[in-house]
């Protein structure tokens, strides 16, 4: 059997939205452990953290289920690439020397291998954009205040060197969860300790439409600027799509694994967008 190749993103591992945390990295585990033998690569777009710092000597505790499962993968040849995120985007090289993980900070493309073989011998490989999403087509300037602050060398370089790591962590964590609470709706979240989050909060943001969901607005303006892109991969939004460009022109985001826990997969012939309840 051909080998596999997966995509998956938003796992938010450590999130304080999270009413079980080990649970839920049990879970991420054990779908990694399936896929153990089948695959030949793993592509994560991001935020697989829900806050991620990479201090001189310190990174942040937990997740080592996680990260030996990363260290395992690596070590029986599958290939892992992490894109990072707006919530990882502090990856520096810990990943790629202890867990064997190619760290990727933009989008990339890659190409797909056909195993079809026709008259004319091997089928042309499907050409893939992949990308985190955070960024791509928000034209807003605070958004984009933020993010250049976040990616900025010398912001980096300040917090590494000047804020301690406990309560640089402290401040991440909490961060990520107002930014959480932000893009819900409806019910209430609690933490581990009981601790009641936020109320009325049930769900993310809905698909916004065609017409004005941010993603699928940039990938069909990238796609006009370059027609031999034949599908586009992205994380970020929380929301499971699959959408036709064009004909033959694929857009999957890919959802998320806090509540969804969906991915995409390559078997040599499809590309397909499942979830983990279907498979089990």
């Amino acid at each position: 059997m051909a080998k596999r190749i997966y995509f998956i993103s938003d796992a938010h591992l450590g999130s304080r939205a999270l009413s079980d945390p080990k649970a839920h990295e049990r879970r991420l585990c054990d779908f990694l452990t399936g896929i153990m033998y089948d695959a030949r690569a793993v592509y994560m777009l991001g935020d697989m953290f829900d806050f991620w710092f990479e201090y001189h000597n310190v990174v942040p505790k937990g997740s080592t289920r996680f990260l030996g499962k990363l260290s395992e993968l690596a070590d029986r040849g599958v290939e892992l690439h992490y894109f990072t995120g707006n919530h990882d985007i502090w990856a520096f090289d810990y990943l790629e020397r202890e867990c064997g993980v190619v760290i990727h900070r933009g989008p990339q493309v890659i190409e797909l291998e056909r195993d079809a073989v026709g008259s004319q011998g091997l089928a042309a490989p499907m050409r893939v954009y992949l990308a985190h999403g955070d960024g791509l087509g928000d034209e807003s300037r605070s958004f984009r205040f933020i993010r250049a602050v976040f990616h900025s060398r010398l912001c980096q370089w300040l917090f590494r060197n000047l804020v301690p790591a406990d309560l640089g962590v402290e401040l991440g964590l909490r961060w990520a969860k107002q930014s959480r609470l932000r893009h819900t709706f409806g019910g209430v979240i609690t933490n581990e300790f009981g601790d009641v989050l936020a109320t009325h909060i049930s769900h993310e943001e809905p698909f916004k439409g065609e017409d004005k969901e941010e993603l699928v607005l940039y990938a069909k303006e990238h796609l006009s600027e370059h027609p031999e892109i034949d599908a586009y991969i992205f994380g970020h939004r929380h929301i499971e799509l699959d959408l036709m460009l064009a004909k033959d022109k694929r857009l999957i985001i890919l959802g998320e694994w806090m509540n969804l826990c969906t991915y995409a997969e390559w078997d040599g012939a499809c590309l397909s967008l499942n979830s983990l309840e279907e498979q089990s």
